[in-house]
């Protein structure tokens, strides 16, 4: 199931001696002079257009169009939780991207390596500590708090799940030892989250939606959230996205090509950390859109990990709007957790991909 993110030949050919990529040998010539990663680009904001249309349109009822006369209803809930799904679905997929050249594994996301279950018990802590002095400090101030604390919370948690990953597996040289590492991370985590909600029942409704990831609570606040983080982590990801094409070639040789590999990583893991910890505070556990989103862009083009990144973002926004979309109409009036759409239609793509690998199940 797995795909090369690079050939190793073709990577050894393009790194120069400073470390930098040259696009021109790193990747299938005839991809590198061609049009088809721009073409995949466009065809995935028009995608992204189109669905924000649809979710703006998008009611209880079905499809309206007469915007005018639901002016207000867009602005104060359609809008954002349309633009709020497309920034989540973006991070996510720009993490993943992330994951999977920064552990040299196609199956890593960051759901996998500790990062959402530090998130997860970041977030579950600001909600047990908002019920636990709700009542003495006031509605009003415990929902202020709650309202700064969860993205902060989420980012320190998230932080922390992945570096007590790499402590565990004692670096990322060996794959399938950190996707170990990441799972008895996760799990103790997620214990110790579980016994905060033992110890704060009133926060377990909250931490139910939490667990199955839901769009429906996005607002401007979200949204602002959301394209801050995106604005800062996707320009420096591809800023330093040549050290993932370098470790292709293993840790040693991108270190000897001058690269500064410590502190790269170091930054790419803040960054992982960053646009996870972001996504699951404001919309949970969205699962599958990390893995899947820079699968989907591989398939299509084959392209260095600049472009890719910013590819996974883009691709990630379309799948979450998409996912949010059926959410809303599939049982309509009714919903369904955004996260039940996204584990279905990214398990189904993963049979589909294994199928296409084997030959059969």
């Amino acid at each position: 199931m797995s795909t090369p993110l690079l050939h190793s030949t073709s990577a050894a050919n393009a790194v120069s001696a400073n470390g930098a990529m040259n696009l021109s040998s790193a990747v299938n010539p005839m991809n590198a002079t061609s049009t088809a990663p721009v073409r995949l680009a466009l065809a995935l904001t028009l995608a992204a257009l189109l669905l924000t249309v649809l979710g703006l349109a998008a009611g209880a009822e079905g499809f309206s169009f007469a915007w005018r006369a639901e002016a207000d209803l867009i602005a104060a809930v359609r809008a954002p939780r349309t633009l709020g799904a497309f920034g989540v679905g973006a991070l996510l997929g720009l993490a993943g991207a992330i994951a999977q050249g920064l552990f040299r594994n196609p199956l890593a996301d960051p759901f996998l390596l500790g990062t959402a279950a530090g998130a997860g018990l970041g977030v579950m802590a600001v909600l047990a500590a908002s019920g636990l002095f709700g009542a003495t400090l006031g509605l009003a101030t415990s929902g202020a708090l709650l309202r700064l604390g969860l993205v902060g919370a989420a980012f320190g948690g998230a932080l922390v799940g992945v570096s007590l990953t790499l402590v565990l597996a004692r670096g990322a040289a060996r794959p399938m030892v950190l996707l170990l590492a990441g799972v008895i991370v996760g799990v103790v985590l997620t214990a110790v989250a579980d016994l905060l909600a033992l110890l704060s029942p009133e926060a377990l409704r909250a931490r139910q939606v939490f667990l199955l990831g839901s769009t429906s609570f996005l607002g401007w606040g979200s949204v602002a959230a959301l394209a801050a983080v995106l604005a800062l982590a996707l320009p420096l990801a591809m800023r330093v996205a040549r050290v993932l094409d370098a470790l292709v070639l293993g840790e040693a040789t991108a270190a000897s090509l001058g690269l500064p590999v410590p502190r790269l990583r170091l930054l790419l893991l803040a960054l992982l950390a960053l646009c996870t910890g972001c996504a699951v505070a404001q919309a949970g556990l969205v699962a599958f859109v990390g893995l899947v989103a820079p699968h989907l862009v591989r398939r299509w083009v084959t392209v260095a990990h600049s472009a890719l990144l910013a590819l996974s973002a883009l691709a990630g926004g379309v799948l979450l709007l998409a996912a949010d979309l059926l959410a809303r109409r599939v049982v309509a009036p009714e919903e369904l957790p955004v996260g039940l759409i996204t584990a279905l239609l990214g398990g189904v793509f993963l049979l589909a991909l294994l199928r296409r690998r084997s030959g059969a199940l």
